[in-house]
């Protein structure tokens, strides 16, 4: 902004308020606007200091100041009574509209007694009625303060009144009316009707600067009381991001604080509050600022129960504080600030609020946004999972009184059928031989320690002694075979823990062990593959440590081979030999993907699912499936990784850890994508992702990836505001953990979705920053998309020169790409910025369309394919039509020419481009129909400006007949053909008159 040198002049003043007026909402223009009204008090100029103090209003409003309004609003006041005749009309417009502001500035201060703002509202009201405006805004001043005070009689009374009273030009917009009247209806219980209220706000028929800002903050509580999660993460995602660091929106932003505080999103909660922290100590707005520190205070009070009272948190002015610390503060400073209103006010209504607010309570442990946001580690409980219902033990079943005897026979069952809960089978019959003293035989006893080995694995120095014990226990018990499985155990806990070499060696010998007692019939294959495939498994963990790590994993490939050759040889032994051979599968799969042969290991993990459902035991399926469907997604294999990834998640729940439950849903997530289906269940998979990768450590770079498919999905369901916050949180984190490729990706739908939401300048910084990145990939094709997208992005923002550039860009990457069509695409939007160039003209714009005209022209001629040349003369004849619109546009725009013979020069001069198009969209047949009237209605009305009224009239009506008077299709055209029989009718219409 430029700022005029003294001496200031009436005109200088106007013109730096004009330029103030154009400035972003903010302290800045607060402060200029404070400087212009004493300027413009120096200039004498009454008029021009009504139009500054008007200024400053405006200016405060929309900022965290709005509560300094009074003071400018007081002095226009006296001035409007002293000499009404100095208001012109838009002034007079402006104080009356203003006057509604200041009353609810006054309601939201405390320290203006009751009885001033009560005096201001039938001030008001005689204000309105001598101006003949409807009483409509002050009976919804009269209703707020109701409301406020808890006067629910009265409030009800005013409601009925307000919402009869006429509408005119001073009442507040509809969208903003609906958003008190849906208030009042939540804050007495009824949340269907509050939503019914705001449904227009929400679903987009109604909107202002304001809305649904507020609206979609305010429904987040309500809905989250009927149960409608979806919708609360949905209107959290779309309000946060249009409300996020407005000064004027402090309560919306409360309320998403207050969002996440009660869905288990208290790590998003914070960044919110630190974001917005300065609003805290905000001298300014009272009532917005007690709604952040009652929002502040229960977000604190909750990562104070979770375990983060020492965890530093955000203070203004930067100061270290302690969650708990801020927590005491704001809480009494929330209590002391809703008891001035009390006092003031002389009710209990706000301190009731504001400590029911303070002591919500969660609807739900977790509800996944699909944002990331910094996990509270320290503290933080660990996250419930599901497992599967656990078979109850023999002990439990009959209430404690089954026999040892028994127990130990349903230990063994569930071993033999390798059930999950076996280990708590065996913990039941080591805790009944504790409490009874029962003495139990070798074997017996060998097995409990076995089991008890296996509980320990957590402590692997605890496990290895207890595996050791149980092999003496077997050995000493006859069972050899088993001995050595259990040493094998034991080695194996040994190498996993750190003890690599000492752990191989001991296995090797446990190995060459076991191949004799398989020999001499002492030991089962089972227990022999069992020893061999440990040695494998801490093998395949030290490959990259190997001098040559090819010639190892080969190695280790062949050795594998042998083994499932040796377990095949003895299938015959029952399922627990079959889950064996599975087991051998997912491990030899799992080296083939590692070395890229993804059809190979495609192959093994399918015949470990087979075998693992063969042996009856589906909960060891899910891992060997989850990597099915991981090898399916990378051979292009969409259907069957689908399919695996839906049997993982049903096998496997409650048995994978969080990395893998996030990868299992963005598997599925992905491929139901690639298969184009219903992109609700894609979004629905992918938040899941997001959800499980939140909860892992190390999850950031599966959960940025689950984001970007989030993302999409959402673009799809043209969701655009939800997909632009989602894509934004994963950015930083792609850029960190993924190639640039996914980075492109994530700024090219973000920029889609910007457009989308009318934010082109934005939408064209990602578009030129992707393409920035795009143009060093060996394909262009991206390139140019790229850059012309960020062509009509930065077109659309008025950025002319900008626009320009990026045209140009890409139109000389599709020259290089040999893509005429779009290149001249490119070229037209570069006439259109030129006329509108100053500088350059109608002549200049001609000049740059004649080029997109020889382009086309020329590889017209030069086109092989009839499908090609068909394309490229239907770019041509809309290159003709567009010449002919750039004519009269031209012509219409040129400053001070108004000869009408050079206008009517320009018309038919356009009139003949239009006839060419006609020809050539007629050429083209039944494809270009729609193109082909749309130029000859076109032609009818530059017919009807020249005065050509019958050749006019014949045209529309031979739109008509074209169009017969059947009902339209339900096809695409549907509404084309509407449209053009619309606009022929009003032609011949006019033409009639």
């Amino acid at each position: 902004m430029t700022h005029e040198n003294p001496p200031y002049t009436a005109e200088s003043v106007r013109r730096a308020l004009r330029e103030n007026d154009s400035e972003t909402y903010g302290p800045a223009r607060n402060a200029r606007a404070e400087e212009l009204v004493a300027l413009a008090e120096t200039t004498g100029d009454r008029q021009l200091l009504l139009d500054a103090l008007l200024g400053l209003i405006d200016s405060y409003q929309f900022t965290s100041e709005s509560g300094k309004t009074l003071v400018p609003f007081a002095r226009l006041l006296r001035m409007w009574d002293e000499r009404p005749g100095d208001f012109h009309s838009r002034a007079l417009h402006r104080l009356h509209w203003q006057f509604k502001w200041i009353v609810y500035s006054l309601i939201g201060n405390p320290d203006i007694p009751l009885d001033a703002v009560r005096r201001w509202l039938p001030d008001m009201e005689r204000h309105y009625r001598m101006a003949g405006h409807s009483v409509r805004p002050v009976r919804a001043a009269e209703f707020y303060l109701a409301q406020h005070l808890g006067d629910d009689g009265r409030a009800a009374r005013l409601l009925a009144e307000w919402t009869a009273a006429d509408r005119d030009r001073m009442s507040d917009c509809l969208a903003c009316e609906l958003n008190e009247q849906g208030e009042w209806q939540a804050d007495r219980g009824d949340d269907e009707r509050a939503l019914a209220t705001w449904a227009p706000v929400l679903n987009g028929e109604q909107s202002c600067a304001e809305q649904p800002h507020l609206i979609l903050a305010l429904s987040l509580v309500p809905l989250l009381r009927l149960g409608r999660f979806d919708e609360a993460r949905r209107h959290h995602l779309r309000g946060y991001r249009l409300a996020r660091g407005n000064g004027s929106l402090v309560p919306a932003l409360a309320r998403h604080i207050e969002f996440c505080a009660l869905t288990g999103n208290e790590a998003r909660g914070l960044e919110i509050l630190a974001e917005h922290a300065g609003y805290l100590d905000s001298g300014e707005e009272p009532l917005s600022r007690l709604q952040l520190l009652s929002a502040a205070a229960l977000l604190l009070r909750r990562l104070t129960e979770l375990g983060h009272a020492e965890r530093p948190v955000p203070l203004p002015g930067g100061a270290p504080v302690t969650t708990e610390q801020l927590l005491a503060r704001t809480r009494e400073t929330a209590h002391d600030l809703a008891r001035r209103f009390d006092a003031r006010n002389g009710t209990g209504q706000v301190s009731s609020w504001v400590t029911a607010r303070m002591a919500g309570t969660p609807f739900t442990d977790r509800l996944p946004l699909g944002v990331r946001a910094a996990r509270l580690t320290a503290g933080s409980p660990a996250p419930a999972r599901s497992a599967p219902a656990p078979v109850p033990a023999a002990e439990e079943a009959d209430g404690g009184s089954a026999d040892l005897a028994t127990l130990l026979a349903e230990a063994r069952r569930r071993t033999l059928s390798q059930h999950p809960d076996a280990r708590a089978a065996w913990r039941a019959v080591a805790g009944a031989a504790d409490r009874t003293g029962a003495a139990l035989d070798g074997s017996d006893r060998a097995e409990v320690t076995y089991h008890a080995a296996v509980d320990a694995l957590d402590d692997p120095e605890a496990a290895g002694i207890l595996f050791r014990r149980a092999a003496e226990q077997f050995e000493a018990a006859g069972a050899p075979g088993e001995g050595a499985a259990a040493r094998a155990r034991a080695a194996y806990t040994t190498a996993v823990s750190g003890g690599t070499e000492q752990g191989l060696a001991e296995l090797d010998a446990v190995c060459v062990e076991l191949r004799t007692l398989h020999a001499d019939g002492r030991a089962t294959a089972r227990q022999l593959t069992g020893a061999l495939l440990a040695s494998a498994r801490v093998r395949l963990g030290t490959l990259q440590a190997a001098p040559d790590p090819a010639a190892a994993a080969d190695a280790l490939t062949d050795e594998l081979g042998a083994l499932l050759g040796l377990a095949e040889e003895h299938r015959a032994e029952g399922p627990r030999m079959w889950s064996r051979i599975a087991d051998i599968c997912c491990l030899l799969g799992g080296l083939h993907a590692g070395r890229g042969d993804a059809p190979q290991a495609a192959e093994l993990f399918a015949r470990a699912v087979e075998l693992y459902h063969e042996a009856a035991v589906p909960w060891y399926a899910a891992e060997a499936e989850a990597r099915l469907a991981e090898a399916s997604l990378a051979l292009g294999r969409p259907q069957p990784a689908e399919q695996a990834a839906r049997a993982a998640l049903d096998h496997g729940a409650g048995l994978f850890e969080p990395l893998g439950c996030a990868h299992l849903h963005l598997i599925l997530a992905e491929s139901l994508a690639a298969t184009g289906q219903d992109d609700n269940e894609v979004a629905d998979h992918a938040l899941d992702a997001t959800h499980w990768a939140d909860q892992a450590d190390g999850g950031e770079g599966l959960g940025a990836w689950a984001q970007l498919v989030l993302g999409g999905a959402l673009l799809r369901l043209r969701r655009h505001d939800e997909a632009a916050s989602v894509l934004e949180s994963a950015l930083p984190l792609l850029q960190e953990h993924h190639h640039e490729g996914q980075v492109v990706q994530a700024r090219w739908w973000l920029g889609e979705c910007l457009t989308a939401l009318g934010d082109h300048r934005q939408a064209g910084e990602h578009f030129l920053l992707a393409a920035d990145i795009a143009k060093g990939w060996d394909g262009r094709r991206d390139h140019a998309v790229l850059a012309h997208l960020a062509g009509d992005a930065l077109n659309g923002a008025g950025l002319n020169e900008e626009a320009a550039a990026a045209y140009a860009r890409a139109e000389e990457l599709w020259r290089t790409l040999g893509r005429p069509q779009s290149a001249a695409r490119a070229v037209r939007a570069r006439a259109w910025i030129t006329l509108r160039t100053a500088g350059s003209g109608l002549p200049a714009a001609l000049d740059v369309m004649a080029t997109a005209e020889r382009l086309l022209t020329e590889a017209v001629a030069e086109a092989a394919d009839d499908d090609d040349r068909s394309t490229l003369r239907a770019e041509l004849a809309g290159t003709h039509r567009q010449t002919a619109e750039l004519l009269v546009r031209g012509c219409d725009s040129e400053p001070g020419d108004e000869d009408d013979d050079t206008a009517r020069r320009a018309y038919e001069e356009a009139l003949g481009y239009v006839e060419q198009a006609i020809t050539v969209f007629t050429a083209l047949g039944e494809p270009a129909r729609h193109d082909r009237t749309g130029a000859q209605l076109m032609a009818a009305w530059l017919e009807s400006d020249l005065g050509q009224n019958s050749a006019a009239a014949t045209r529309a009506r031979a739109v008509l007949a074209d169009y017969g008077d059947e009902e339209a299709p339900e096809a695409d055209g549907e509404d084309t053909t509407k449209r053009r029989r619309a606009e022929a009718r009003a032609l011949l219409d006019s033409l009639d008159e």
